[in-house]
């Protein structure tokens, strides 16, 4: 019985990996990379946010944020873990164009 039962489990999961392989060329099929109709508002918002997370004073904070995080970090007043965690965010931040870049090259190259 377990042997049949396992043969049923590799048939049904080739099946569905033979599914997703059908399905994902149809959904690459419909992706494009220009804006819909339409969306001139919302992409132009998304830019002003967009410069203004990533503009002088975002990086002046941040500057800021480091410093004084790694000086508590230094003096033992604040706890590690959250010290760390604000320079990892500093990083996200500024390297989230370069992270995309990177997710989308892997995922572009992969079809």
């Amino acid at each position: 019985m377990d042997g049949l039962q396992g043969k049923k489990l590799r048939w049904a999961a080739m099946l569905a990996a033979a599914w997703a392989l059908v399905q994902s060329n149809v959904a690459m099929a419909q992706d494009s990379l220009a804006d819909p109709q339409g969306s001139g508002a919302i992409v132009s918002a998304v830019r002003w946010l967009q410069g203004t997370l990533l503009g002088t004073v975002a990086t002046v904070v941040a500057v800021i944020a480091v410093a004084s995080v790694g000086f508590l970090m230094l003096t033992g007043r604040i706890n590690w873990r959250y010290g760390a965690t604000v320079i990892l965010g500093c990083f996200i931040l500024f390297g989230a164009a370069s992270i995309v870049a990177g997710i989308q090259s892997t995922a572009s190259a992969g079809y």
